[in-house]
């Protein structure tokens, strides 16, 4: 009878709240979204979605167990699965039908991803969203005890950063591990000279590739190349060593994966950022003081002003959060609280008598081998600042470190006896999404290899992400340890930050009824004398391309540092442009040099213009704004013996009235952004100005490198 419930309408206080700013990912596209929420939030709050990326082969309900594997490493501990949403769904019963199925799959992969967590998983209520392929509005079920009812209130939260940062701060927790595996080896093996048909002696799963392993049924197969009196022979050798060194590896993996919850460990809890005299001082919990039973659900918050306790069993995380909640101003990922805690093992307990320290002998009772499996596990948590100190590592922290180091044991165990991956977390908060995610990399693949590469199109698919930009690569990824002297700066560079952005807020340029089309995305000013270096009257072009390349940077096209002029130099030598006399030199380069350059260092192609004259450079406008609209990086113009960058163009189809928008890399001054634009040097540049001088030189010709974005993940 249940099936045939009719749909109810819920009380007037149960309301869907949505804060994450696009609902659906992909328009006109069906297809399954999870709903997150989290349990520090009132009921029914969703801060985003994620699409369901895995189907199972015989239907197109989800594969719960990669889908699981997928959102336990992707969500952060203190966000979960709260519901989700079947685009193009059916309208033939109010949608009611595949809100009970969504529901349904919401709460199965909430049993996958929490597993044995405790948690009373059929009394948590869930939502159930249906959006048709056409728009309009998405219909919202509400499911309790087993009843599913319709929710006609629905509010977009205005706020919505404001509403996540008020109430909660960042927990961060890095740990590294250097697991010690020993295992029995075995004299089973037997070698066979590698001969035609032995492909068939192993049924076809060996891989001829020297030093690769395959799994068999019962063993590995290694390849090896022995050398002796005749030359190189190939052979194979069966070991039975890998079934045992399997089972000591998880033997240990099990081991270190229950120390987390070793009663003797200690937990220093510490705000991240130095950036005042004021930051608390650290607090120290102790593993046996934890409590691991009680599922987070039940544990009340505590009122963070009137917990002032010294008692660190008593303390919340709003101990640690200097931020106001009636602070002004945007709060975000990027200026969240941040709290670090950091594990402290102590293996050594208080004895009532004192007594000599013992070591304890175990002698292998046969031959042995040992290596060492390293894990940097690193993890972040979103926790509300009104939750005790202590349930905030045991509830989360403490799982986000056993479901990370999961996660990388079973990585590892795939090439146990092959070449360890190298696995490293990163923590990115891309457009869109109001909370950071993690992602797990392997660093023996280089990003621009096609595993990486395809990685990465899976998470912006699930993320509902643009494939035209690097959003997810390393060089994206939250840089906490600029945290730690407050500064906020992400920045990498060498040396003094340098201006960003300094057309912003300039004078119009003064072309009438004229379109500006700009550079998208910031850029560093870079110009002669910088960096203690000299390169008055021979450097401009190079501080163009420094310039470029640094928009490359912060856009996050690639990781490299900006180049220094002995680098550019380098780099023209390397590719047989110039002899390696010019290292050190103080040649000019022009815009071929600057495409050289651009190519080998960053992979980046680049288009050039030819002018004749500078005075045929206003016909190339209606070109020059396309490219802004369409790429939107920074031009280097070059003519004669000076270099310019510009950074955009306004321009009357009309009339055929323009001006350029021209950063001067011939600007000798300190950083002061009033005395540069003052100064004309990043400024609105007319062909010929109102006194009649010309701009662009007309006796020389210019070349203009116009670098392409590149499309990519």
């Amino acid at each position: 009878m249940e099936e045939m419930k009719a749909t109810e309408k819920v009380a007037d206080e149960d309301t869907i709240k949505i804060l994450c700013p696009r609902l659906i990912l992909i328009k006109n596209e069906p297809g399954l979204q999870w709903l997150i929420g989290s349990p520090f939030f009132p009921p029914f709050t969703i801060i985003s979605t994620l699409k369901s990326i895995h189907t199972t082969s015989s239907s197109s309900s989800p594969d719960f167990i990669k889908e699981s594997d997928d959102l336990r490493t992707l969500l952060i501990k203190g966000f979960d699965v709260i519901g989700a949403l079947v685009a193009g769904g059916s309208s033939s019963d109010d949608g009611e039908k595949s809100a009970r199925e969504a529901i349904g799959w919401a709460r199965k992969l909430r049993e996958f991803v929490i597993g044995g967590g405790g948690e009373n998983l059929e009394n948590r209520e869930l939502i159930g969203a249906v959006a048709g392929l056409s728009g309009g509005d998405v219909k919202f079920f509400v499911e309790r005890n087993g009843n599913v009812t319709a929710v006609d209130s629905v509010v977009y939260e205005e706020n919505q950063e404001n509403f996540v940062w008020e109430r909660g701060c960042l927990f961060r927790c890095n740990l590294p591990i250097k697991m010690p595996v020993y295992f029995p080896v075995k004299n089973e093996a037997v070698s066979l000279d590698l001969k035609n048909g032995i492909r068939n002696k192993i049924n076809g799963e060996f891989d001829m590739e020297v030093g690769t392993y395959l799994r068999s049924s019962k063993s590995m197969w290694q390849v090896q190349r022995h050398t002796n009196g005749r030359g190189l022979e190939d052979r194979i050798t069966l070991g039975m060593a890998s079934g045992n060194a399997e089972k000591m590896y998880l033997r240990a993996a099990e081991a270190v994966a229950s120390s987390f919850k070793d009663p003797l460990a200690t937990y220093m809890v510490e705000r991240l950022s130095k950036d005042i005299s004021s930051v608390p001082q650290p607090v120290i919990i102790r593993g046996v003081d934890l409590d691991f039973n009680t599922d987070l659900t039940n544990i009340k918050l505590v009122d963070g002003k009137a917990a002032q306790d010294s008692d660190a069993k008593k303390l919340t995380c709003a101990h640690f959060c200097l931020k106001s909640k009636s602070s002004p101003g945007l709060i975000s990922v990027e200026n969240a609280d941040v709290i670090q805690v950091s594990v402290l093992f102590n293996s050594s307990g208080k004895s009532p008598k004192s007594s000599a320290p013992l070591a304890e002998y175990f002698p292998a009772l046969e031959e042995a081998r040992l290596f060492f499996v390293n894990f940097e596990l690193e993890v972040l948590c979103y926790v509300a600042k009104d939750l005790l100190l202590m349930s905030a590592i045991s509830k989360l922290i403490i799982p986000a470190l056993v479901d990370q180091f999961n996660s990388m044991k079973k990585a590892v165990l795939l090439k146990l006896l092959v070449q360890h991956p190298q696995l490293c977390s990163y923590h990115f908060n891309p457009p869109g999404l109001l909370h950071p995610i993690t992602v797990i990399y392997e660093l023996n693949y280089g990003e621009t290899e096609l595993k990486q590469v395809e990685v990465r199109r899976s998470l912006h698919t699930r993320l509902g992400l643009p494939f035209d930009r690097p959003l997810l690569r390393i060089a994206n990824a939250l840089d906490f340890s600029m945290m730690k002297d407050g500064s906020g700066n992400n920045s990498k560079r060498k040396g003094p930050s340098l201006l960003k952005n300094v057309h912003i807020g300039i004078p119009s340029s003064g072309v009438s009824g004229g379109v500006v089309s700009l550079v998208q995305g910031s850029y560093e000013y870079h110009h002669y004398l910088q960096d203690g270096f000299d390169d008055s009257g021979w450097g401009c072009a190079y501080r163009s391309l420094q310039t470029i390349i640094s928009w490359f940077r912060l856009q996050h096209y690639t990781s490299i540092d900006v180049p220094s002029h002995r680098e550019i130099q380098q780099a023209l030598v390397e590719i047989g442009d110039k002899d390696p006399s010019f290292i050190g030199s103080r040649e000019w380069i022009g815009a071929i040099e600057l495409s050289f350059v651009l190519d080998k260092l960053l992979g980046v192609s680049c288009k050039i213009i030819n002018v004749r004259s500078g005075a045929e450079l206003p016909e190339k406008c209606r070109e020059l704004a396309l490219h802004f609209e369409n790429q939107g990086t920074p031009i280097m113009i070059g003519g004669g013996v000076l270099a310019y960058t510009l950074l955009g163009v306004d321009y009357n189809e009309v009339s055929g009235d323009c001006a350029f928008l021209i950063l001067d890399p011939h600007y000798t001054g300190n950083d002061d952004h009033k005395k540069i634009v003052n100064g004309g040097w990043c400024g609105w540049k007319k062909a010929v100005d109102s006194k009649g001088r010309n701009f662009f030189l007309h006796d020389k010709f210019y070349n203009l490198l116009l670098p392409q974005r590149p499309s990519m993940v």
